[in-house]
């Protein structure tokens, strides 16, 4: 099946300055909006605490709530609703005793201010050690991956073609980051393994493209390198948007109808398919074309 017919010539190169600087304001207006938010903003898992889960009989009011805990010393904790009305989240930084007296002491609290059918849903704690522990281990994964991705493509094409793929994958994590940042979303495992999972599919998408830019190459060796990107990139189109169509359709769906507890999970794909795709074309791309006009200015 063919999306796109096989004589397409889309001048990819010749719009890659406002490419270019399209990535440039994303990156920027992530960057600001970390800044001003004082840094990521770390869930329990990274950040350490405690997390409860209530479910209410009616959907309750957020003043109403944190006027209950201030009764227990808990007036600064972080409430939000999660997924619907009646159920509330409730982050606490402190993560000492034993779990089930935190979630107690807490709906005794409310029942005092008047909350009646209160139900305990779950309860998690993660020690400020642990939550170090994790983030220096999650970071490592990403830097791992990285360094097996550059060892792979180097072996597999050419040092140059490793590196244009680790800036468009870098280039992807930072948008996705950003985007995140800009919502005011939390920083949590789940989405390292978000953060992984788009390395992998932006990969494979930049693989593709770069495996028909080197047949090309071959069989086109006077040609300028910049017509033959042009020319690898769309006659792989048709297969680029079959790919990143479908994927888009299942993680939508996981979006949309998954429910509360994947939401960050599935927009972090969204968000990461989208620019995956577009960074293996205008980002990965152009920088094989820089390298080549460094090595070979008549060439490029």
């Amino acid at each position: 099946m063919e999306l796109i017919k096989p004589n397409t010539h889309i001048d990819f190169m010749g719009r890659f300055k406002p490419a270019l600087m399209f990535s440039a304001l994303l990156i920027l207006a992530g960057v600001v909006s970390i800044f001003m938010h004082g840094g990521l903003k770390f869930g329990i898992d990274f950040a350490g605490g405690t997390l409860v889960q209530l479910k209410f009989e009616n959907p309750p009011a957020i003043e109403s709530i944190r006027s209950g805990l201030k009764e227990i010393g808990l007036a600064d904790s972080t409430i939000q609703e999660f997924g619907s009305p009646d159920t509330i989240l409730i982050r606490v930084e402190r993560s000492e005793g034993k779990l089930e007296e935190m979630g107690s002491r807490i709906k005794e609290s409310l029942q005092t201010k008047g909350f009646t059918g209160i139900t305990i849903e779950r309860v998690e704690m993660v020690g400020p050690k642990v939550g170090k522990d994790l983030r220096q281990k999650a970071l490592l994964s990403i830097v791992y991956a990285i360094i097996a991705i550059v060892i792979y493509i180097s072996w597999r094409f050419e040092f140059q073609y490793a590196i244009a793929a680790i800036i468009a994958l870098i280039h992807d994590v930072l948008i996705t980051i950003g985007a995140f940042s800009m919502l005011d979303k939390e920083f949590t495992l789940v989405l390292v393994a978000a953060f992984l999972t788009i390395i992998g599919y932006s990969l494979n998408d930049t693989i593709v493209i770069f495996d028909r830019i080197r047949e090309n190459t071959r069989r086109r060796s006077k040609e300028p390198l910049r017509d033959i990107i042009n020319t690898s990139i769309n006659q792989t189109l048709s297969r680029t948007l079959l790919t990143s169509g479908t994927t888009l359709m299942v993680v939508a769906a996981l979006f949309f109808l998954g429910g509360e507890i994947i939401h960050d999970f599935s927009f972090a794909l969204l968000v990461g398919v989208v620019i995956g795709t577009y960074s293996s074309i205008f980002i990965a791309s152009v920088f094989l074309v820089y390298w080549e006009s460094r090595a070979h200015p008549k060439k490029a």
